[in-house]
């Protein structure tokens, strides 16, 4: 009943958060588009809440004429005179149109219709005002439901959306299952939801190391860098702004509290969390942790680091399917790479440079020519095929190809003297010391006895974005590993 019309109102501006403004508008607007569709749509039609009455208002306009040709437009002067006795010829006059109950059911249908709409871009601006100041803090909800792979999150007032995208992969969640997740956007206008939330984000370990540790909030620790495979392993790299706070040590907390809340959270996914230094080769020893690093070879400016490692830990520095070296070269923003202090040795190597002269050879291949104790192209040209082809990677025909081509490189004066190699090649470059940089949590780390890359060496860009994604990563290290 139109005369609940203002308790109406009133209810639901208060229990939506409306504008109560924006509700008399909308039903305005669907009683006129009611109206027009019930009389005519040529009708010169107002409509007007009444606030006193608590009522809507029905005028229709029509112009003053002699003989009326459009019932719709225009009214005669003798029926006019009937509403108005001071009306004259050619003035517009309003008339209250009763009843406006009676419009009909299709043209009631149409108001309900324009109501809704109305009220649903009305709700849409409440929920933006609401949350637009929120974008980039931890929202906690219920999962509602799923559909087509998005996850479908209530958080009281509204829904919002988590897509398959930004869910942690192998992790699942159950209808009615409490979640947090990081609000990553708000829309103003959408068909979808509104909210938009992430917990590959890694912002969201911030904000959860930041909810987890007091030390961050209060700005005495502080977060230098974070990369994330989400839900298999993240490196989140903090500083300490006072000298007696151990970072590492506050955000590991007792017996590892802090770290495991936030490992819980994100359902099993491993933390590293290692010492900031802003020198690039304290830093990258830090952060290729746990493995130990024996020597980093910095070059500022093309943002490379060779990392030499200890021949046993060449595998942990380049973790599962390169993961470990990934992460680390994300972590610094630099290139990395990771070479076996063997392999190094090897490169420093005037005979074993000479081997890298020949088309279609690599350093994988060298080594493997290199482990027959043909340890230059002058050795490998006087060499027999039999002692080529005992190697898995070379058959009949690339054995004699190599034979031939080392064979070349010597008549064209480019073999090597083999009496003026030294028997020990020293490297020039100094050792990093790197004395009590790397401080880890003893069970959020890897550990030497987990499965990792099979040996080989491996390069990391920081722009990787998955794994395999790096073109010598942890598939370039089972390539190598094969073929020696």
């Amino acid at each position: 009943m139109l005369s609940d019309l203002k308790r109406i109102i009133d209810q639901i501006s208060r229990d939506r958060g409306f504008d109560r403004r924006l509700l008399i508008e909308a039903i305005e607007e669907a009683v006129q588009a009611a109206a027009r569709k019930k009389l005519g749509q040529r009708r010169d039609i107002e409509v007007r809440y009444n606030e006193e009455y608590g009522e809507v208002e029905v005028f229709q306009f029509r112009t003053v004429v002699d003989d009326v040709e459009d019932e719709q437009t225009e009214i005669s002067l003798d029926a006019a005179l009937i509403l108005d006795p001071e009306v004259q010829l050619g003035d517009e006059l309003g008339e209250k149109m009763p009843h406006i109950q009676d419009l009909g059911r299709i043209a009631a249908q149409s108001a309900k219709q324009v109501i809704i709409h109305k009220m649903k871009d009305a709700e849409r601006e409440v929920i933006y005002e609401m949350f637009k100041d929120r974008v980039g803090d931890v929202v906690s909800g219920i999962v509602q439901r799923f559909d087509r792979g998005k996850m479908i999150v209530n958080l009281g007032r509204t829904e919002a959306v988590l897509p398959r995208e930004h869910q942690i992969p192998k992790r699942s969640f159950n209808q009615g299952d409490r979640i947090r997740a990081y609000l990553m956007d708000v829309r103003r206008d959408s068909r979808d939801a509104q909210l938009v939330l992430s917990r590959t984000a890694d912002d969201f370990l911030v904000k959860l190391f930041t909810m987890e540790v007091p030390e961050i909030a209060e700005g005495i620790v502080k977060i230098m860098g974070v990369s994330r495979e989400p839900g298999f392993r993240a490196k989140i790299a903090v500083s300490s702004t006072e000298t007696d706070v151990d970072p590492v040590g506050a955000c590991v907390g007792m017996k590892g509290s802090r770290v495991q809340n936030v490992v819980q959270e994100l359902q099993g996914e491993r933390i590293d969390i290692v010492p900031w230094s802003p020198d690039p080769a304290k830093y990258v020893y830090n952060a290729l942790a746990p493995a130990k690093v024996s020597m980093a070879i910095v070059d500022e400016d093309a943002k490379t680091i060779l990392a030499v490692v200890p021949d046993d830990q060449l595998s942990l520095a380049i973790g599962r399917q390169g993961q470990n070296v990934r992460l680390a070269a994300r972590l610094l923003g630099w290139r990395i790479d990771v070479k076996s202090e063997q392999r190094y040795a090897n490169l420093e190597d005037e005979g074993y440079q000479s081997l890298l002269q020949i088309k279609g050879v690599e350093e994988a291949l060298a080594d493997q020519i290199y482990s027959r104790d043909i340890c230059n192209v002058n050795q490998l040209a006087r060499a027999a095929a039999d002692d080529l082809t005992v190697l898995r990677a070379i058959d009949d025909e690339q054995a004699q190809y190599l034979i031939e081509s080392a064979a070349a490189i010597v008549a064209a004066g480019g073999g090597i003297d083999e009496e003026q190699v030294p028997e020990n090649v020293e490297s020039e470059t100094a050792e990093v010391p790197v004395s009590e940089v790397v401080l880890v949590a003893e069970d959020v780390v890897a550990d030497e006895g987990d499965e990792v890359e099979p040996a080989g060496d491996v390069t990391a860009n920081p722009d990787a974005a998955a794994e395999g994604d790096d073109g010598d990563d942890g598939e370039g290290a089972r390539q190598e590993q094969e073929k020696s």
